[in-house]
């Protein structure tokens, strides 16, 4: 909920909108709900020539001894802007700081601001802001409560060939599938010139100059407005503040120096919003040890976040594990490739085991691979095989892309220039890209997953060669079968199984949800037995297809009851 946001006619946003923010206002003085966005403006009594260059301004709210410095965002003539979100119930104190000590309109005196527990149904201000777990291997929220990262690549679609409209129904089709993160970018594109057109929003591009020295307030105003929309409905932005790729350099054609500044910006707009943050795209794998240019960046925004949103960056390898590697991330992403026969092969899922060994440990997923559809490639049990590959082999969820969604395409226009003299890659429109079979089928694999203990899962391929397993051991097994030819129906071979316990076991499609059950495996040890030879397991499976075989611990003789 948003306290005393200023949103006026003359924003020319548009009334839907308008009508949204001033819903969840809260008048001054009457407080804020946990977790949720406060925010106030101030009025600055100097006139700049470049306010956005010439001050910094902060925001210092503290509570019982601790303090957040929050950064103020310019939002347009004498108008600074700072958004907060209250971790925790109470009183807080709050008085605005600025670089130039005479100006007195942004040097105040304290205030206060009540803070009440939240009373809503989104889960993402009910847990709270999410983390990294005790474990360090997956997310949480505040509370603890688990969080499934299951990702949309949605990076150009701040641009105004996606509309509002259009806009809210994908977002709808991603919540009704299971979705739960949007990688989105709010800056400079992959395949576009810094100051390209195509990079416009409603209100125009983000900077009206190269080097990123001279900010529009209003491009960011609209960009908010979507950002904000995917928090209320569930989402997590993962917000990207660049691309590194030699064809859009932001490094070199931006600089060190204006990237922290473009990084600073963002944290003052969305920083008190449920955000992951990544870095920039397509950049070098050194900066996840804290070498170059980037790794200066991100030390930077580390040390500008009040709440330490998860970092990462989105590079093709993981990180080194090296001694002396100082870790500017938070978790490991790492790539693929857009190549549907490579995206399969062990070379690829070894990008993930190798990322999960390293230590320190951190998450670990897979941010961009091969695109559903892009060039005519990649479909369903693609996509259904490069997500269980990467689950059971250790990820801690996964990031799924479909042509024609990853670059707003519309009609006559595919929003993006291929690097061999500016052909498309494909003319795949959002709206064929959002219907592909293969954003459904993950988010049934989302939903079985949830059904179980998944957060405790491990990697055991010793469990079923020549397939993926994880699972937990005496509790719960997941093996994937991956397709092969069209007369094979030969099932796994499950090996190592407990030889004192029984197995309730069904065959789930990862396509369609349908289930195939197998009835009981049942224990091997008698009464007085010391040890006992596990049995395998070897069943053919229902068709020639692929295949997830779920194995779940009976324990009744009343009847078998899921393990939750």
């Amino acid at each position: 909920m948003l306290d005393k946001v200023e949103r006026k006619p003359d924003m020319k946003l548009p009334v839907v909108f308008i009508a949204l923010c001033f819903f969840a206002v809260e008048l001054q003085g009457a407080g804020v709900q946990k977790w949720n966005l406060f925010e106030t403006s101030y009025t600055t009594s100097k006139t700049y020539s470049n306010a956005f260059m010439d001050v910094e301004v902060n925001v210092v709210f503290s509570r019982d001894g601790r303090q957040w410095v929050v950064p103020a965002f310019w939002a347009g003539g004498k108008k600074w802007t700072v958004r907060f979100a209250p971790p925790a119930e109470g009183e807080y104190r709050y008085r605005v700081e600025c670089t130039d000590k005479s100006n007195t309109g942004l040097n105040g005196k304290e205030k206060t601001l009540k803070v009440t527990a939240y009373n809503g149904k989104n889960p993402l201000l009910k847990h709270g802001f999410l983390r990294i777990s005790e474990d360090k291997r997956h997310f949480a929220h505040a509370d603890g409560t688990p969080f499934f990262w299951l990702g949309d690549t949605w990076w150009k679609c701040l641009c105004k060939r996606m509309t509002w409209d259009g806009f809210r129904e994908l977002t709808a089709d991603r919540k009704a599938k299971g979705f739960t993160v949007i990688q989105i970018v709010c800056g400079p594109y992959p395949d576009e010139g810094f100051l390209d057109d195509r990079i416009e929003n409603e209100g125009g591009k983000p900077y009206l100059t190269k080097d990123f020295k001279v900010v529009n307030p209003k491009y960011f105003d609209y960009a908010d407005r979507r950002i904000q929309y995917l928090t209320d409905e569930g989402f997590t932005p993962a917000i990207v503040g660049a691309w590194g790729r030699s064809d859009c350099n932001s490094m070199q054609a931006i600089g060190v120096e204006s990237l922290k500044r473009h990084w600073r910006y963002l944290v003052a707009r969305y920083g008190a919003y449920p955000v992951f943050w990544i870095l920039a795209g397509e950049i070098p794998d050194e900066t996840k040890w804290g070498q170059g240019q980037w790794a200066e960046v991100a030390k930077y925004l580390r040390s500008i976040d009040p709440y330490q949103h998860p970092l990462t960056c989105h590079t093709g390898n993981g990180r080194r594990g090296a001694d002396g590697d100082v870790n500017v991330i938070d978790f490991d992403m790492v790539g693929g490739s857009h190549d549907q026969e490579a995206a399969i092969k062990a070379e690829t899922v070894a990008l993930v085991t190798t990322a999960c060994s390293k230590n320190p440990p951190m998450p670990v997923l897979v941010g961009e691979t091969c695109y559903e559809g892009h060039m005519q490639q990649g479909f369903g049990d693609i996509q259904r095989r490069i997500f269980w590959q990467s689950i059971l082999s250790g990820a801690d969820g996964h990031t799924y892309g479909a042509a024609g969604v990853w670059h707003a395409g519309v009609d006559g226009n595919p929003g993006h220039s291929g690097a061999w003299g500016g052909q498309a890659y494909d003319w795949t429109t959002w709206k064929e890209g959002m219907n592909y079979p293969g954003s459904t089928q993950l988010g049934i694999g989302k939903k079985l997953l949830e059904q179980y203990p998944w957060s405790r899962f491990e990697p055991h391929p010793e469990w079923a060669p020549g397939c993926f397993a994880a699972g937990i051991p005496g509790e719960v097994r997941f093996v994937y079968l991956p397709r092969r030819n069209i007369y094979n129906w030969d099932g796994p071979n499950v090996v190592n199984l407990e030889p004192d316990i029984d197995w309730h076991v069904y065959y789930f499609d990862p396509a369609t949800g349908r289930k195939f059950d197998q009835g009981v495996v049942k224990s091997t040890a008698k009464a007085g037995d010391t040890t006992a030879k596990p049995v395998n397991f070897k069943k053919n499976v229902p068709s020639p297809q692929d295949w997830i075989l779920v194995m779940e611990r009976r324990v009744s003789d009343a009847g078998e009851k899921k393990l939750r």
